[in-house]
Parts: structure tokens; sequence; C-alpha cells
């Protein structure tokens, strides 16, 4: 890698859909970045803010879009927009420019045009692009642009979606794309796949063909879309959106767009025909029923009634019929198989309609992978991550494919007539058996030229616990294993469902901390999980409840509290690498660490107030306390004071790690974010290090915490009566808020007071069990339990 190349700097030419995400997304990472876009027809001379409307139109559609392309809306200070006409020459204190214009080479060739006369010698300059070849793009250009040039194709949305496609020339630096593949990865936080020019690149190749040969297989068929999104999500190890939601979601004209160019520009693939457009969706494209950008696509949603009503296009006749639920034999078999290498084998081998369908799919899928090497790529192994990276499969065509068995599948394609390319026959015959395999904690995969394993490449600095678990396990139970990362820190893993915290994840906090205490340096809390926590196992409060077993469940919450404090107390560094979901119970395991090492996207909250309680495994205890510690006298008492309250009693969840410094549940100056998730552990490992060899001290229990009493407490009650008056919240709100405010105040008392935790803990559990008590609490756990859904009563 370039070692000198420092970014600082970024210009995204082109405000689009794509252009306005990018440049939220490098903003994210801390850069500033230059925005430009096209001047409107007719703005006047002079009138920037005409002048700009295009560009800051786009921008500030994108800040206000669902879900947001931007950690903070504080980070968009860093965006500052332009346009071509008046703010090209700006583009010479840029360090990389990337162009996301419209999909038509002429154009792009007329921006770098532009582009060449600003730019300084030696900076990047990037296309984004999903189908024009790379190498079109620079006829005309100077030999240090053609060096400095190369694809980079983010998929849509940038911040959301990992697959970072780097596409070099035959002109590009080595250097350039080192640096783009490793700066992709660990500053972006990618999975960077260095592509071939080649139509599509790897991603939307297997992607679409994937698509094509499910939508020409129920053209065969008759299967109906619900059907397939039924076979095509989660069960599969799938987004939900599955294969017509998520051809909705894209729309039916990019997917036919891109289709139409693989047909074009792919004359010798032996697949071509599967890439002809199915009259259905040739009929659904003239309608202009193309997806969510125009209200109807496979689905479409109605009001009747007031109420919401869903319903699904029927394939054959292009009428919508409401939406039907969906049953396979086979797939209810699998419900209670949390393994997705033990479903498939189930789901394969089934003999009805879903089998069917997913031995013709699939098969055809595999022996068409094969194919594609050294076509699009030399490496299987990138082949996966486009497709895990891009459109969100948990495992690829080759990593399904080894959990099925390479061998016997072979013969069950060929039976069907689905043979594939050469060289899986080569590899099986020189006795490997396998695509990928795991040794010395690093995950290997199979090189077709040397035909034998090789690590993949930029994986070296990751410490991954699929890999290393096999081999380096210490300890385990039904909810938890411990496995030793090395260099003397241990990591605690959840895997329950959910990664909710019970008595098993309860046992294993202890016997970690226990182990790290007579033998380690420090203790990790991670795992790799779809989410970190979902919090407390409330299936288990509920049935305590309802059996009106209060001391049980006292004894429960004070178990919970005690681990909590543990984690904050023990003679050993414990931290916490939460990502994704870290809700209730998983949001408090954090707020007692001696550090918090985040992923970037963290959607952490203390949202105990929808089930009808407060936060009773110390979150509340520890928002008093931190109050506490940034208090003054006066009025800014009260407003931090509310400000706590209200984090609370309106289960705010962060749309980011960065918004959970905002909310208070990461602490500024002391917790971190990473962006990469390969090195989200590596990092927690180093921080948990960095604090053992700094001569780690036990902490001493706090019994200086400062709270209000009825100061407070007034504050609290007159909020909720004001709240409850304007219709905002129910009377059962009512009563939790004013028990929340008992807790933090630190009870009805006088005047200021300094108390202990234990004494907080005390008013905590004996608020929490209480409101189990209340009918409308079980009935508010019970809605979340049976329907996932929030109850207000």
């Amino acid at each position: 890698m370039d070692a000198k190349r420092i970014i600082k700097k970024v210009a995204v030419l082109g405000s689009g859909v794509m252009g306005s995400r990018i440049a939220c997304h490098f903003a994210n990472i801390g850069l500033q970045v230059l925005l430009l876009d096209i001047v409107p027809k007719d703005a006047p001379a002079g009138d920037k803010k005409a002048r700009n409307k295009i560009v800051d139109d786009a921008l500030a559609f994108a800040l206000k879009s669902n879900p947001s392309p931007i950690y903070l809306k504080s980070f968009a200070k860093r965006i500052t927009t332009g346009n071509f006409d008046d703010d090209m020459p700006k583009i010479a204190d840029c360090d990389w420019v990337i162009e996301v214009v419209v999909e038509r080479l002429d154009i792009k060739q007329k921006v770098f045009e532009t582009v060449e006369k600003y730019r300084k010698p030696g900076t990047l300059i990037t296309s984004n692009t999903s189908g024009i070849p790379i190498h079109l793009m620079t006829v005309g250009r100077s030999e240090d642009f053609k060096k400095h040039f190369c694809g980079t194709h983010f998929f849509n949305p940038p911040r959301y979606l990992k697959l970072l496609e780097i596409v070099p020339t035959k002109d590009t630096l080595s250097s350039v794309v080192d640096f783009l593949m490793l700066y992709g990865e660990k500053y972006l936080g990618k999975t960077t796949v260095l592509a071939k020019d080649t139509p599509a690149f790897i991603g939307n190749r297997i992607g679409v063909f994937s698509i094509m040969s499910v939508l020409h297989y129920v053209d065969k068929t008759g299967m109906t879309v619900e059907e397939v999104d039924k076979l095509t999500g989660p069960v599969i190890g799938h987004p939900k959106s599955a294969t017509f939601r998520t051809n909705d979601v894209v729309g039916l004209d990019t997917m036919v767009h891109v289709a139409n160019g693989l047909a074009e520009n792919a004359p010798n693939d032996e697949a071509k025909e599967l890439f002809q457009i199915p009259e259905f969706v040739t009929g659904m494209v003239k309608n202009n029923w193309l997806g969510s950008k125009t209200g109807q696509g496979f689905y479409k949603k109605e009001k009747i009634n007031g109420a919401n009503q869903f319903f699904a296009i029927d394939l054959k006749t292009l009428e919508y019929k409401p939406s039907q639920k969906v049953k396979f034999a086979s797939l209810e078999t699998t419900k209670t198989i949390d393994s997705l290498k033990d479903r498939l084998k189930i789901l394969f081998a089934a003999k009805d309609k879903a089998g069917d369908f997913y031995r013709s799919t699939f098969y055809q899928l595999f022996a068409y992978s094969s194919n594609r090497i050294p076509e699009i790529s030399d490496e299987l192994y990138k082949i996966d991550a486009a497709m895990n990276a891009g459109f969100g499969w948990e495992m690829g065509p080759f990593e399904k494919w080894d959990a099925l068995g390479v061998a016997d599948t072979v013969k069950a394609m060929e039976a069907l007539g689905y043979k594939p390319a050469q060289w899986v026959y080569d590899m099986l015959a020189a006795g490997i058996q396998s695509f990928y395999k795991v040794e010395n904690g690093k995950r290997l995969y199979y090189d077709i030229p040397s035909k034998s394993y090789k690590i993949i490449p930029g994986t070296e600095q990751f410490i991954l616990l699929d890999n290393i678990r096999p081999t380096h396990t210490i300890w385990k139970n039904s909810g938890t294993t411990i496995t030793d990362i090395g260099d003397g820190i241990i990591n605690l893993e959840f895997h329950t469902k959910m990664n909710t915290i019970g008595g098993e994840v309860i046992e294993g906090v202890n016997k970690a901390i226990t182990l790290a205490e007579a033998s380690y340096k420090g203790l990790v809390i991670s795992n790799e999980g779809a989410n970190f926590s979902a919090g407390a196992n409330v299936g288990m409060i509920f049935m305590l409840a309802v059996d009106q077993e209060f001391d049980e469940l006292n004894m429960v919450i004070k178990a919970f509290q005690n681990t909590m404090m543990r984690v904050r107390y023990s003679s050993i560094p414990v931290v916490v690498a939460p990502h994704q979901m870290a809700l209730g119970g998983g949001c408090e395991i954090c707020l007692h660490a001696d550090k918090v090492v985040a992923h970037a996207e963290l959607y952490m909250g203390l949202v105990e107030f929808g089930v009808g309680l407060i936060p009773g495994g110390g979150g509340t205890k520890e928002f008093a306390l931190r109050l506490s510690d940034e208090l003054q006298e006066g009025d800014i008492e009260m407003n931090n004071f509310r400000d706590r309250f209200l984090t609370i009693g309106q289960a705010k969840v962060s749309t980011s790690a960065y918004e959970a410094f905002e909310h208070g549940y990461l602490k500024k100056g002391h917790d971190v974010v990473v962006i990469s998730q390969n090195r989200l552990l590596a990092e927690a490992k180093q921080h948990c290090l960095q604090l053992a060899n700094e001569g780690y001290v036990q902490p001493v229990p706090r019994k200086d915490i400062r709270v209000l009493g009825k100061q407070a407490l007034g504050l609290g009650y007159v909020g909720a009566n004001t709240m409850y008056s304007g219709n905002y919240i129910s009377e059962h709100d009512v009563k939790i808020s004013q028990k929340l405010a008992y807790v933090m105040a630190g009870a009805d008392l006088s005047q200021p007071t300094l108390v202990s935790e234990d004494y907080l803990l005390g008013l905590e559990r004996e608020a929490f069990v209480s409101l189990c008590t209340e009918r409308k609490t079980l009935e508010r756990i019970q809605s979340i339990l049976t329907g996932g859904k929030v109850l207000r009563n």
C-alpha cells in the first residue's frame, strides 16, 4: 500500500441517490467532502443559491431519508456543496475525486475531461458505475490520470450495504489498487472485493443471474410471489426482503437494465437465455409497476377502512390479490434448527415443492458461479464475499455448496443437468473435498491454479470467533462460549436466540470473570451474531410474574444486577464490543464495562419502558450515577436530570454509535467507535490489553452519588402529568414514569444527598418488581412476546 497517501478531502461529482449518500458516508468517517452537480437551466450567473439548487435539494432529500445515510446530523456540516460550472477548480484541493454522474459513457468522459484540467497529479480518481466498462472511461486521458484511475462500485445504500467492488484497468498502479482495497475495508467499513472489468463486475453478475433464474423458474412452474419470498428469505440466510420484495426496493427498471446489459455485453455467457426478460416482468414495466418508487410492483399496499392491507401480484394475470401466508412442510421441520448449514441440508433434501425449488435454482447458481472463474474472478472467495456483502447473504454460493457437501452435490447437480466447471472435478480428483477450511484460527480458500489452500488476503489482522472457536474454546454452556483469543485475553460470546440474556448468559459472564481473574489479563464480551443482544429474556420475567413468583423474580433481578456490578468491579479489565442491536440488558452490560469498543452501526438503548418496566439490571442506577458525575449547581441540574429521565422514558435508541454518545449510553472521550466490523474484536482486544498493561486497578464501589431527591422527583411527576393531560401518554405510562423518577431522584429525600450504588440498585429492583405486579405491564410484555408489537395501554 502507498504509505504516504492520506485522504483528508474528497470530491463527489454527482448528487443523485448514490452520489449524495456516498458523500454522507465519507462525511461519516470524518472527511471534508465537496459535493458538486450541474447548474439548473436558466439559473442566473452570480445567484449561488439558484445555481446550487440541484445539489442542495439532493443532499437535503438524502439527509431526510430513512434509514439515514449519516451517523449523526451534525456530520453533514462536513459536506460543502457546489456546481460543476463554478466550483470544479476546488477539486485541486481534494485527495480523491469520485464520479457518480448518470450512467452514460459520453457524459462520464466529458466530466473526466473537465476533472483533468483541475485535479493535481497523483490524486485518486474513481468512478462509481454498475455496468459501464471502466477502461472506456479513460480514453483520451493523460498517463497520470490513467495510473490513478479505478472503478469503485458502491452498493446502495452505501452506508449500510458492505460491498465495495474495486475495478482497476490495465493502467492502474498496483499501489493505488492496494490503497483502495485497504482504505475501503479499514476506514469505510466495507468488504472490498477486487473485480475484473467484466459486465456487471462480480456482485451484480451473480446476483442478477440468481434473480433471473428464479423469475424463469416461477414462470415455468407457476409458483406464487409469496411462496418464493418465503423460501428465499431468512430460512436460507438471505435478507427478509427475499427475492420479490428486494426487486420492489431496487426497482424493476434497474433489474431489467442490468439484465439487458448482460444479455447484450456477455454474448458468450452459457446462460445468456436466462437474461431474457420474462413476459410478466415486461408487462409490469409497461404498466410502470416498478416497485416502491411507483407505489406498486410485485407487492402493493393500500389503506382500506383506515388499515393497511397488502396485496401481491398474480404473475399469470397481472392482477393484485390479498397477500397470502404460505407454509411448506419442509420449512416447518427446520424451525427449531439454528444452524444454517444444518437447515440447508434438510431443505435441499426435501421431497416437496420447496425442495424442488432449492435444487433447481441453487444447483443452477452453483454451476454458473463455478463457470465464472476465471472470467470475472480468479478466486472463488471473491464471489462469496460479493454476494454476502452486496446482497446480504449469510453464505455465498460456494459456502452453501460446501455446507451441502461438494462431491455429493456435484452428483445431484449432474442428475438435474447442471454440470459445474472442470476445475471442480479436478479439485475433487486431487482429494480436496471443500472450497474452504480453517487452520490456525484463519480461514483458507481453495486456490484453483495452485490446487492448494491459501489465506484470504486482507484478513490477517482479523480475529473471527467462527475461525478460532473450534480449537480455542475453554468453557461453554447452552448460551455462551468462552474462547482464548491470545495474549492473555479471553472472549465471552452469547449465542441464545437474539442473544437475549437469561440464566445461562448470567452464568457465562460470571464464569468468564472468574476465569480471567484467576489466569488471564482481561476479558472481552463480543459475538458474531446478527445482533449483540436484544436484552433480557422477557419471556422468563413474564412467566415468573404471571405465576406471581415475586420473591423468585426479585432474586433473578438481583442476580442480574450483581453480575453487572461484577463487570464493573472485577479485578481485571472488561471491554464490551457491541454491534447492531444492544437493547435493554445488552445496553446495561455496556454501561458497566471498563470500556466500550462499538461498531459504528450500533442501535443502543434502554427500551424497558416499552414493556411497562424501567431498566432493572443497573441501567437506571447507572444513569443516576452518570448524572451525578456531570451535575453542576442550579438549573443545569434539572436540565440534565430531565434529559437523562427522557432518554429512558422515551426508550430512545441510537441510530449509530455516534448518536449513542449523544444519548449518554457511551462516554465521550472514553469509549471508541470502529467502522470495520471485521476489526471489532481485534480492536477490543487491543484496548483490553492496553488497560491491563497500564496497570489496571480494581475500582472501588461508589458511595458518593449525588441524587436530587424531592426536587427532581417533582420535576418527573409534573412532566408525566403534563404529558398525560395532553394525551401523549397513558395512565400506565404515568405510573412507570413516576417509578423511574423515584429511582433516578434517589427517592423522596428532602434535599440533595450522597448515596451508594447499592442503595440505588435496591430502589431500582423494588420498582422493577412492583411494575411486574401490574396487569397492564403484563399485557405489554405479552404483546411483545406474541406479536413483537409495543402496546401503549
